[in-house]
């Protein structure tokens, strides 16, 4: 076996992207292992992601004396490469917010890393985000272990590029891929200019066999689907449509999700009397989300931080109209030609796109909705955009 995936927490339902890339390279014929630092503490609604748990060899649960007990080993027969990635450890010591311990563990991980990909005749390694995955990656690459690749998303692991240490993953990567124009021009801009040849957009996409455009129905029925949570700000939703009850009694909105900020959610749904018109049934499988946009008139996401949501992409994949906001990579996919798109936190814009959407008739909206299908037709198709990340591959 010649390619490793290896993630931070494998699977999570926020991040069925990775599976399904997975899956696109093996239904290629290109076996993928996967390997991933610790297992997701909550459940998984979709089968798909169930049975990728016992497809994956997770780090952290070989314990502490088994890790320990591997770098004695590697310090012993392979000292020169254990020197290597020690002292890119100590590197990694030394950036803000970062802490000895956690790069110390990152340094375990990677022996154990490094050994198992040698064992399985690995060649190359592929990680989501350029966080604790990639570092890991790394510290293998130094101690002789296989060349690696990452996809940056952000925005986070944007913040601040010099505490995650992005120039050295750069550096020592065979190549990086960018899932949206605006990725790479952050990386870039933390890089420098000589890295450019090494710095890919490889943009997400989505099976579209599964997704077939059809007409949004008449019922006033919005739908949000993603982790609750300050990021995706779907509070200032209920806010935006507080008003307009008034103009559309029979509206709807439909959170599909579950996350931290459930309960602050369900509290100002309780303040502004919302409750007849707001839905939270929590996560959903991959079938039930796509009924769940196929019933809604109109798809919102008015987040705060994201890469390129791919919850986006199979909502204009179905051919629904979007509302979202115009931050980092989106603006790539969405314009006025396939939704409305606003300023993050904006309020009282939100909530005229929203109000232009219901009132926008069915034959707009459908025509949006073909222009958003064509668009990610495009440029988001799984399989098309896997065989391109094969293509940089150095691995057949």
């Amino acid at each position: 076996m010649a390619l490793a995936y290896l993630m931070n927490t494998y699977p999570i339902t926020s991040t069925t992207f990775v599976r399904r890339e997975i899956h696109a390279h093996e239904a290629a014929g290109m076996p993928v292992a996967r390997f991933a630092i610790r297992n997701w503490g909550e459940d998984l609604v979709d089968p798909r992601d169930r049975d990728e748990i016992g497809k994956t060899t997770y780090i952290l649960k070989q314990g502490a004396v088994a890790l320990l007990g591997r770098a004695a080993k590697e310090l012993v027969t392979n000292p020169a490469g254990f020197a290597r990635a020690f002292a890119t450890t100590v590197h990694l010591m030394t950036r803000r917010g970062s802490t000895g311990m956690k790069n110390f563990a990152y340094l375990l991980e990677a022996v154990f890393f490094k050994q198992a990909a040698r064992a399985e005749d690995i060649h190359h390694v592929h990680a989501h985000f350029s966080t604790n995955s990639a570092a890991v990656a790394l510290l293998s690459r130094r101690m002789g272990g296989p060349s690696y690749s990452f996809t940056a998303h952000g925005p986070d692991e944007f913040d601040d590029p010099a505490a995650n240490a992005l120039p050295m993953k750069v550096r020592h990567a065979a190549f990086v891929a960018a899932i949206t124009d605006y990725a790479r021009g952050v990386i870039l801009d933390a890089c420098g200019d000589a890295e450019a040849d090494k710095v890919k957009v490889v943009r997400c996409g989505i099976d579209l066999a599964e997704f077939d455009v059809t007409p949004p129905p008449e019922d006033k029925r919005i739908v949000c689907v993603g982790r609750l949570c300050p990021a995706k700000a779907q509070v200032l939703l209920v806010e935006a449509i507080a008003p307009l009850i008034a103009d559309h009694p029979t509206l709807e909105l439909v959170f599909i999700g579950d996350g931290e900020d459930r309960a602050g959610i369900e509290a100002r749904i309780a303040e502004l009397g919302l409750q007849d018109h707001i839905a939270m049934p929590g996560w959903g499988t991959g079938e039930e989300v796509r009924a769940a946009i196929k019933g809604a008139r109109i798809f919102a996401l008015p987040s705060f931080a994201e890469g390129l949501p791919i919850v986006l992409m199979e909502s204009l994949a179905m051919g629904r109209a979007v509302v979202t906001t115009k931050i980092t990579g989106i603006p790539e996919l969405v314009d006025d030609q396939v939704g409305w798109i606003v300023e993050p936190g904006d309020v009282p814009a939100l909530r005229e796109a929203v109000a232009q959407a219901l009132a926008a008739d069915t034959e707009t909206l459908s025509a949006m909705g073909a222009a958003g299908a064509a668009r990610v037709a495009g440029a988001h198709d799984q399989s098309r955009n896997a065989a391109t990340l094969r293509d940089h591959f150095p691995v057949s």
